[in-house]
């Protein structure tokens, strides 16, 4: 075990690789423990965070112990049929959805800007 851990240790992984995995398409009728026993094959989960709402059905954020459990689970259920859908799963990247709020506030201030100056 110590040397598996060891090995682990001199692994170089991409820089987009976390804990934090982002998965599409479930099956609207999924459970959280369905999920469990999907993604607890890959080592131990921290939390996972189905999508109840409207515009965040299917979608899942899974929160793994370890970083290297989540890129097995990730190389391995990308492309998965559960319930005759195919799962996509990404690793959560926050910094990627904070530019693109801060691209929206920035296209608002400019729209405002142009409406104050009489400009097209």
């Amino acid at each position: 075990m110590a040397l598996a851990a060891k090995a682990r240790a001199n692994i170089r992984l991409p820089p987009e690789v976390n804990r934090i995995l982002f998965v599409r398409n479930l099956p609207f009728k999924i459970t959280s423990e369905e999920l469990y026993d999907l993604f607890g094959k890959y080592g131990a989960i921290r939390q996972i965070r189905l999508g109840n709402a409207n515009d965040t059905r299917g979608t899942a954020f899974v929160v793994y112990e370890d970083i290297f459990d989540a890129k097995a689970a990730c190389d391995h259920l990308s492309g998965f049929n559960i319930m005759g859908r195919y799962l996509i799963v990404l690793y959560h990247q926050p910094n990627k959805t904070q530019k693109k709020k801060d691209l929206a506030a920035k296209e608002k201030e400019l729209n405002d800007m142009k409406k104050k100056y009489g400009v097209e």
